[in-house]
């Protein structure tokens, strides 16, 4: 999932890897934890296969010392600013996407292995806009027929002979509560996405 989130993020512009794992963080939010340990790997990985390729480097140059001027004054002066500190050259990779990049990211994006996952889905419906609006509705609809089956487990009573405290019973009711809002979520999301392709003139894509 980390090769589909790098490669989405760079479909719209070459980043850093600092920068993409700021945006990894706010897209994909905390519970990711997207660490460089992780990233850099995998920025390796899709560079090695030819689907990113590195793009600038950037850094502060090294300014050479002033030479020797032939005054007493003039060669203190020069002295103190050669014990000034100097700008370090430090060297930062741009990661741009490639076309075989391009391909992998829509193989990915297409896969639905995993996609019963929360965070998956998550991920996929942050990349929604790459995907043809018949898909995007294919991956709602999925969504919601997880949610439903979800809910209707959450609703079967429960075994007489087993004990709930307060807590555990609180938690459940609580997964149950989050599970239907997410469904009310989705519903909304499938009645917009069902009006756009109602509007949408005959043979236009979207």
């Amino acid at each position: 999932m980390l090769d589909l989130a790098v490669l989405g993020l760079l479909r719209e512009q070459p980043l850093h890897g600092y920068e993409l794992k700021k945006r990894l963080g706010e897209t994909l939010g905390f519970l990711w934890g997207v660490s460089y340990g992780s990233l850099y790997p995998a920025l390796k990985r899709l560079e090695r296969d030819g689907a990113v390729a590195v793009v600038a480097t950037d850094g502060a140059a090294t300014s050479p010392p002033p030479p020797p001027t032939g005054s007493l004054a003039g060669d203190l002066a020069s002295a103190r600013v050669r014990r000034q500190p100097r700008a370090s050259r430090r060297t930062r990779k741009a990661y741009r996407i490639t076309d075989t990049g391009g391909a992998l990211f829509e193989r990915l994006l297409a896969d639905d292995t995993g996609s019963d996952d929360d965070r998956a889905f998550a991920l996929r419906l942050s990349l929604c806009r790459f995907l043809p609006a018949e898909r995007r509705l294919e991956l709602l609809e999925h969504r919601r027929a997880q949610l439903a089956d979800r809910l209707a487990r959450a609703r079967r009573p429960r075994s007489s002979g087993r004990t709930t405290d307060r807590y555990a019973r609180s938690l459940r009711e609580h997964r149950t509560s989050t599970t239907e809002h997410d469904l009310d979520w989705i519903d909304e999301l499938i009645a917009a996405e069902r009006n756009d392709l109602a509007e949408r003139p005959e043979g236009a894509t979207a």
